[in-house]
């Protein structure tokens, strides 16, 4: 039976997600500061206090010698030095969870169990340090979920898509900070990792950073000594704009995803910068390519082939740069199935990973759609549904099955109204009515000679 209260926190890299189940059914995301996604740094403040989130990131601007932006990347290190004292990787970590529970307190009064995610590839030791984290936090001693699993429970649980026993489906995680892949298969109702790889060291932020060092090559010629003065700053002026940066350039690669190109202000430099789409696959498409060839060694390390696969499910936030489907679609021949927030996928996926399990033609409570049109380099490379049901919207948009699969935009050909003479009862009646009136001529006929005799 599931929790009446239940708490799903997927730590991540760059942000954390929690999504809530209350005693009345319904399932929501916490909201940190008005969003869903709370930044997984820590900082400690002069006095002694672990601040999280966007509270940490201001802080480490007057003392950055003291800010972990990424506690997830130092989940081997034991304890971490924050200024002039070291701090157990499970305090970082359970510093973050508690702010989490601190918000579902506020909502609910507590939880009654609670789920935390990890990658696939986790071992016990590094799947204790979540678990100290958690008893840190004063949660409840909580249930592992891998990662890979949870994405797969959201597909049928959200989705209504029917997945049945034995069939598998692959799961891309592209987050801010590692890349996994993995393959899952339907075992009653659970899922199975088949098989699971990853890249530690490829993310988001590498791709922050690869359109950082584009924009120093292009606009610092001649300042060369400003420019590494705001990658390396020495006081607290610098170190705002150096951080003023990096959020304007992640900006834009967001901004990218859906537009073919973005403006923005180089500080110290003084200067606006343009960015073109083109340009960010330019500089991450040999690393793309790298977390396609992953996926590709992990479907067959699961001894299958694309083609056997369900689909190809897309989560975390980088996976939303339309090259990623892209490449996965020309490389694999696979259409992959991204959604609004794919950064939400994987913790909503773990609260609804007891939900009964679709049945083979069951279908969400109405149509998903496609939320925007595609990309004209990939057209028909992505299927893009959202969570909740929706009207189909004028334009381009197009309904999606529960599977993803595309289904016809009213007012096409293929669904105008068709005459009555097409299809099998059609036909059934215009051959009735074709005896009918042969019948009658014979008739006619007979009477004709009758008359003449």
């Amino acid at each position: 039976m599931l929790a009446m209260r239940l708490l799903a926190i997927d730590f991540g890299t760059s942000n954390t997600v929690a999504v809530l189940r209350g005693a009345d059914g319904r399932v929501r995301p916490l909201l940190f500061d008005g969003t869903p996604l709370l930044p997984s740094a820590v900082c400690l403040d002069p006095a002694g206090t672990l601040l999280t989130g966007r509270d940490a990131i201001r802080a480490s601007r007057l003392d950055p010698a003291r800010f972990e932006p990424y506690p997830k990347r130092r989940v081997d290190d034991g304890a971490v030095l924050l200024g002039d004292r070291e701090v157990p990787v499970t305090e970082l970590v359970g510093a973050v969870l508690r702010r989490v529970a601190a918000e579902a307190y506020r909502q609910v009064g507590g939880v009654d169990e609670v789920r935390l995610t990890h990658p696939a590839r986790w071992g016990e030791r590094r799947r204790s340090v979540l678990v100290a984290a958690a008893g840190v936090a004063g949660l409840p001693a909580p249930r592992l979920v891998a990662e890979p699993v949870a994405a797969a429970a959201y597909y049928p649980a959200v989705l209504g898509a029917a997945v049945p026993p034995g069939r598998a489906l692959a799961v891309y995680d592209l987050g801010g900070g590692t890349f996994d892949a993995a393959v899952v298969r339907r075992t009653g109702p659970g899922f199975d990792v088949l098989a699971e790889s990853g890249l530690t060291d490829l993310g988001g932020l590498d791709f922050d950073q690869a359109l950082v060092e584009h924009l120093g090559r292009g606009y610092a010629d001649g300042r060369t000594e400003v420019w590494q003065a705001l990658l390396s700053p020495a006081d607290a002026a610098q170190r705002r704009a150096r951080e003023l940066l990096y959020d304007d350039v992640r900006a834009a690669k967001e901004l990218l995803s859906r537009a073919a190109s973005a403006d923005l202000h180089l500080p110290a430099l003084d200067l606006r910068a343009h960015l073109t789409r083109e340009e960010l696959e330019a500089l991450i498409r040999r690393q793309l390519l790298q977390t396609v060839t992953c996926l590709a060694r992990t479907i067959a390390a699961a001894r299958l082939d694309p083609a056997d696969l369900l689909g190809i499910f897309l989560v975390g936030g980088s996976s939303r740069i339309p090259l990623a489907a892209g490449l996965i679609h020309a490389e694999l021949g696979i259409a992959p199935t991204t959604l609004e927030q794919p950064e939400t996928v994987v913790a909503e996926g773990a609260v609804r990973l007891d939900d009964p399990p679709a049945r083979s033609g069951s279908a969400a409570p109405g149509p998903a759609r496609i939320t925007a049109p595609e990309p004209e380099w990939s057209a028909g490379a992505v299927r893009q549904v959202s969570a909740w049901p929706h009207q189909p919207g004028p334009g381009r948009s197009a309904a999606v099955s529960p599977a993803g699969l595309r289904s016809p935009v009213p007012g096409n050909a293929s669904t105008r109204r068709k005459p009555f003479w097409a299809g099998t009862r059609g036909l059934v009646w215009t051959g009735a009515l074709a005896l009918l009136v042969v019948v009658a001529l014979v008739v006619l006929v007979a009477v004709v000679a009758a008359g003449s005799g």
